[in-house]
């Protein structure tokens, strides 16, 4: 593993099982100094109350964030009722108190509103920017802090359990954008009830499951036995459900120059066959196509009129 003085060519997914306290930056603040890789980033901010599958990206992984960001997110979480805060989770202070306590099944029946796509406000406390200010910021400066609806797309709602009156605990299945704290904001104003959100834990990031996540306590540990890079995922695999096309030694060459490479008929049409609608980043990318060699990723590119035109490639 070469290294300059720049940082270590490390190139992979780690998947990390962020802690309660660290905000997401700091989280990966804690895996740079550690693993010292030259470029990285994280795939989804987790709020510092927050646990969970936290992906973090290094080296030529940074270039699949965007596509990482667009995977479902399932999240458990703990619903305190009885009272409301302005931060909408156990940091912030009370603006609202209730008796009202609903049971399992006046949550359940609640639900369906809160299914498919949906407008959602964001909370004024996040990480949504304002004139070049975190809306965060803003809010903890005092200032009145007005986010606009959003359109969001929620899949699966469900109660796992009431441990008492005054809790319950959830799941959500959802995509980009949503947000859990207004999500139990919207429910207990359905119910008439007051509410926040008092535990939550991501459990998956599009492929990336908390079945696959290291604690940091664990990576320093693997790290020095000099072992970390062996819970290193590939770079591709925020790229799972884009179809791939294997290419020749000779292709390689070409796509490191930038130049297409033509498509024999059946490699097209398989290409076609697997190709689905899909947006990233707002971006119609129904005709991405990811390159590999020796099973390792080459490029990331466009499938037009027969061809395959490199836009992204991987120094590995």
């Amino acid at each position: 593993m070469p290294r300059t003085r720049k940082g270590r060519d490390v190139h992979g997914w780690l998947v990390l099982d962020k802690p309660a306290g660290l905000t997401s930056n700091q989280a990966l603040g804690r895996v740079k100094r550690l693993l010292e890789p030259k470029k990285a980033g994280h795939a989804g901010t987790l709020d510092p109350l927050a646990t969970g599958v936290l992906p973090i990206a290094l080296g030529e992984a940074t270039k699949t964030v965007a596509f990482a960001m667009e995977g479902a997110k399932v999240y458990h979480f703990t619903v305190r009722w009885g009272v409301s805060t302005d931060t909408l989770d156990t940091e912030g202070r009370e603006t609202a108190r209730s008796d009202v306590r609903p049971t399992a099944e006046a949550i359940a029946a609640a639900l369906p509103a809160f299914l498919g796509e949906i407008e959602q406000t964001p909370p004024a406390y996040s990480a949504i920017k304002i004139d070049g200010e975190r809306a965060y910021d803003l809010a903890r400066a005092g200032e009145l802090v007005e986010l606009e609806a959003r359109t969001v797309r929620i899949d699966a709602l469900s109660v796992l359990g009431t441990p008492g009156p005054d809790k319950a605990v959830l799941e959500m299945t959802c995509g980009k954008g949503a947000y859990v704290r207004a999500l139990v904001r919207d429910l207990a104003a359905a119910l008439s009830a007051e509410g926040h959100v008092s535990a939550l834990r991501r459990l998956r990031v599009g492929p990336f499951g908390i079945e696959q996540a290291i604690t940091l306590a664990e990576l320093e540990d693997l790290v020095h036995k000099g072992a970390a890079l062996e819970r290193l995922l590939p770079v591709e695999t925020a790229l799972d459900d884009i179809p791939a096309l294997a290419v020749t030694g000779e292709d390689v060459s070409r796509l490191r120059q930038g130049r297409a490479i033509v498509l024999l008929p059946h490699q097209a049409q398989e290409l076609r066959a697997r190709r689905r609608p899909r947006t990233i980043a707002g971006a119609d990318a129904s005709r991405l196509v990811l390159a590999t060699h020796a099973g390792e990723a080459v490029a990331l590119g466009e499938m037009r009129a027969g061809r395959f035109q490199p836009m992204r490639l991987f120094r590995l």
